[in-house]
């Protein structure tokens, strides 16, 4: 089973789950409740939003994934441009790599606060968001989700900023651009720009992970699920 996740499906698959989802809610029949078949539309999403997270909060989920990788700040690119003309182009990487490891520590973190904001769904909340456009869950999960994971992941970046250096080597950058003559001092907010980033790329890929899953057929791993779900 896979939903809103941050990487790929896992599980093999059976049945359009969305769609036969819809077309179960707007018949009411087939020997369950509305409040099961919202249980098994939660079980689906806890599930696979665990077995994403697992996928991105690993070495190179971030780093490795082009989609979300974690770019030197936009506002700080005059001076990545100076650091890599005067040499110190690898120092530069080796902060890029430091930022995106530090947001695949903290993605671990993701699964609790999207598995509360998951079973926190109502009866017609579930409903909604298998009725609804392609994006229903995502943006449900976003806002829902957003504040409290800006505030658990604020702290646990930069502990993980500080554990994979990207402090040290964005303090070294700093103080060798600032060192340049006639350019603008500056010193960016790291922590908060690869909170920013990392939420970002979340849902970046659980909007890509819905698509497909309405798509996709889905595995039924559960017997709440082939009540649910199945044909």
């Amino acid at each position: 089973m896979c939903f809103a996740g941050l990487a790929f499906c896992q599980f093999p698959l059976q049945g359009q789950l969305l769609n036969e989802a819809k077309r179960m809610m707007g018949q009411g029949g087939g020997g369950y409740s509305e409040s099961e078949a919202a249980d098994g539309i939660k079980e689906a999403l806890i599930n696979g939003t665990g077995n994403s997270v697992k996928l991105v909060a690993v070495q190179d989920g971030y780093f490795g994934n082009p989609e979300i990788k974690i770019p030197f700040p936009p506002e700080a690119k005059e001076m990545e441009s100076k650091l890599r003309s005067i040499g110190m182009g690898k120092q530069v990487d080796e902060t890029v790599l430091s930022i995106n490891r530090a947001a695949e520590d903290a993605a671990k973190d993701a699964r609790d606060i999207f598995v509360t904001a998951i079973r926190n769904l109502s009866v017609k909340d579930a409903i909604s968001i298998v009725k609804g456009n392609n994006d229903a869950a995502t943006r449900y999960l976003q806002n829902t989700t957003s504040p409290q994971l800006n505030t658990t992941f604020q702290p646990t970046i930069k502990t993980s900023l500080d554990k994979v250096e990207a402090t040290k080597h964005w303090a070294e950058l700093i103080k060798a651009y600032n060192k340049i003559p006639f350019v603008k001092k500056m010193n960016p907010n790291l922590t908060e720009y690869v909170t920013g980033k990392a939420i970002d790329g979340l849902f970046i890929m659980i909007a890509k992970e819905e698509d497909k899953i309405r798509k996709d057929p889905m595995a039924q791993t559960s017997d709440l699920l082939k009540k649910v779900f199945g044909h």
